[in-house]
Formats: structure tokens, C-alpha cells, sequence
């Protein structure tokens, strides 16, 4: 008996030991409760009195990517369960690798149809309400085919009683209106700039990185709302900051390469040379731009030097647009002018145009406009 103990003793830390630092920091920060949860208030605050009531509903969330659905969800779980019956009582599936109605009617049908098991006493020492239900997490639900939604809609009334489902998606009219009449709907919206400074910087000083304001405010803007993205940016920023020794200090224009898109300072010298005036932070006309064009040889040269440099014309269109429709001083008029060419400029991309003839047009219509 006591081999037995010290082998296990001496192999137990291999399958238990995991270097934090080879973990993705979007794992790593992963809300463990719901109030952990940021940005999100109405549906927190309805799932919080859920697990006092223990009385779960069929749910649907939907929303935008990186705004936490999937970590809700597994928060509120682990919260119901603890870690000794969390294996047991979720079933976890990504609809866009398992979509099929063979995986609803043998997977999912298999598990709804298990009667749960009797409470374990937590390791933990801490008390959970563990309801007589389990929980069945269906990612990416919008993926799943007709045929599989519409196998599943039985499934959730005939095991309502010991099994409740959480459907999560991004694009809630893809739900076939027979499920999502069974669900109730939780609208994940995309996190404010207040929230995710508010995450970076606990994440930054975590991690022991300084970040700036300027930093963090780039990576608002090129995620978009998106909290997971930002959090990788940062992330690889740290990593190509202390690939350097000393390490270098992250700057606003390593977050922009990471991130795919064009610099601020391009897209600004290609506003100024089509007639916009440059706004800084200081509401003055930055002097370090180039003159206005004079005609049609001015914008190509333009053009040809911004097509060299390999940007995407999708993402120099998408950046010009922001700007001229964010203009503090710009005239409605021109700005509704400048949108019509965006969006025609947009569709012909789509088709397949040529994109440095396109970037030409945009720059020869957003000049007149704005003449």
C-alpha cells in the first residue's frame, strides 16, 4: 500500500502542473463567477437571483464576439456545481465542429436523458445549490443546420424536467423561431471603452506591464468592443515588447501592427492631402501633414505610395470612412456625400475590384466632395 502512495505522490504534480505562462491570457482571466463578468449588468443581474432560486430556463445568448457570453455561462455553471460536479453535469458542445442531427440525436440526446446523480460533498469545503438538473452549452448554436435545430426542439421538452439548455451565438436570426420561443433571451452587448480600460489595466498590472493611456485607448479602437481580441493584443505586445533586452515599452503603434490595421498617421496624411482638415486632441490642425492635392497627379502619387506600402484597401476605405463621418467640423452635406462613395466603393470590393483603382476613385470623389 505505501508503494502505492508514493508513486502516486510522485506522479500526481506532472498531470497537475501547468505552466501559467504558455496559457492565453483570454483563458487565464476567464470570469470564475458571473460577477466577475464585466460590462454586462441586466443579465448578470437576472442569472445572480437564478442562483439563489435555482430555477434555470432554457437560455439564449446572443450578441457580438468577446463580450462574454461563453464565459457567463461556464461561470454560472461552475457556481451551481463546483469543481467536483462540473464534469458531470455540463455538457459542453461547439456547434460549428458538431453540427450535424446525428450529434443531436445520439450525443445530446444521450446526456439530456441521464437522470443527475445525488449531490457530492464539494472538495472544496464550500456549499453549492447544485439544482436536480444538468446544464447542456451549445456554442455557436447560429452554425447548427435546420435539421439539427429542429431536432433539438423536442429534445428540450421532453427532458426539461433534468436537463436545461444555453444556446450561445452571435447571430440571433440564424435560431430557428421555434428554439428560441423555448429560450429565454440575453442580448450580450459590445463591452464600453470605460469596462475594457477598466479589464486591460487589472490584466496589465497582473502581469506586471505598463501600459499606458494612449495604449489602452488603441486597443479599444481596433477591437471594437471585442474584449477577447484586446486581450490578446495585449498580450502578444508583451510578447514582442520583452523579446527585446532591456524590454522596449509598448507603444500605440505596435498594438496597430499587431492588430492589422492601417496607422493613424497614414490614413491622416491621406485625409489631409484629400482636403480634410487633421483635428488633434487639441482642436488644432496638425502641422506635420502634408498640403492639400492640387489635382488628379497629387492623389495618385498619393495612392501609388499607400498601395506600396501593402495596406488593405478594405481596411484604408473602413478607416477614411470613420474619420470623415467623426469629423467635428465637416458639413453633414459633404459627409453624406463622402458615405455614398464609401458605400459604392465597398460593393465593387466585394466583387472583386481592382483595389488601387478603387482607392484612387474614393480619393478623387472624397476630394470633390469636400472641395
Amino acid at each position: 500500500m505505501s508503494f502505492f502512495q508514493k508513486s502516486s505522490t510522485r506522479t500526481a504534480p506532472k498531470t497537475a502542473t501547468v505552466d501559467p505562462t504558455l496559457q492565453p491570457w483570454v483563458e487565464k482571466y476567464r470570469p470564475k463567477t458571473i460577477d466577475d463578468v464585466s460590462a454586462q449588468e441586466h443579465t448578470v443581474a437576472v442569472l445572480r437571483r437564478t442562483l439563489t432560486s435555482t430555477n434555470l430556463p432554457h437560455m439564449l445568448f446572443y450578441g457580438p464576439p468577446g463580450t462574454g457570453k461563453t464565459s457567463t455561462i461556464l461561470a454560472l455553471a461552475r457556481q451551481l456545481y463546483g469543481p467536483d460536479n462540473f464534469r458531470s453535469r455540463v455538457l459542453e458542445l461547439n456547434a460549428s465542429d458538431e453540427r450535424g442531427i446525428a450529434i443531436v440525436r445520439d450525443k445530446i440526446k444521450n446526456f439530456a436523458r441521464q437522470t443527475p446523480r445525488a449531490q457530492a460533498v464539494a472538495s472544496d469545503g464550500q456549499t453549492y445549490p447544485c439544482p436536480p438538473y444538468k446544464i447542456i452549452i451549445l456554442d455557436e448554436a447560429d452554425s447548427m443546420t435546420q435539421d439539427a435545430q429542429a431536432a433539438l426542439r423536442r429534445i428540450m421538452e421532453t427532458y426539461a424536467r433534468i436537463t436545461r439548455f444555453c444556446l450561445v451565438c452571435n447571430y440571433v436570426t440564424r435560431i430557428i423561431d421555434p428554439l428560441a420561443s423555448r429560450c429565454s433571451k440575453f442580448r450580450f452587448k459590445p463591452l464600453d471603452p470605460t469596462s475594457t480600460s477598466s479589464r486591460l489595466t487589472q490584466i496589465a498590472s497582473s502581469e506586471n506591464i505598463a501600459v499606458s493611456d494612449d495604449v489602452v485607448k488603441t486597443l479599444i479602437n481596433t477591437s471594437q468592443g471585442d474584449l477577447r481580441r484586446s486581450i490578446t493584443y495585449l498580450q502578444s505586445a508583451s510578447r514582442l515588447s520583452m523579446s527585446t533586452n532591456p524590454p522596449t515599452p509598448i507603444v500605440p503603434s505596435d498594438i496597430q501592427e499587431i492588430a492589422g490595421v492601417v496607422p493613424d498617421t497614414v490614413i491622416n496624411s491621406f485625409a489631409a492631402t484629400l482636403g480634410i482638415d487633421i483635428i488633434t486632441d487639441e482642436m488644432d490642425v496638425d502641422d506635420g501633414l502634408p498640403t492639400r492635392a492640387k489635382g488628379f497627379n497629387d492623389i495618385r502619387s498619393k495612392v501609388k505610395q499607400i498601395v506600396r506600402e501593402g495596406y488593405s484597401a478594405a481596411q484604408i476605405l473602413s478607416q477614411l470612412h470613420d474619420l470623415v463621418v467623426e469629423h467635428p467640423t465637416l458639413a453633414a452635406q459633404k459627409k453624406a456625400n463622402c458615405a455614398l462613395v464609401f458605400a459604392e466603393a465597398d460593393k465593387a470590393l466585394c466583387d472583386g475590384a481592382d483595389e488601387e483603382l478603387w482607392i484612387l476613385e474614393v480619393g478623387l470623389q472624397v476630394h470633390k466632395a469636400v472641395s
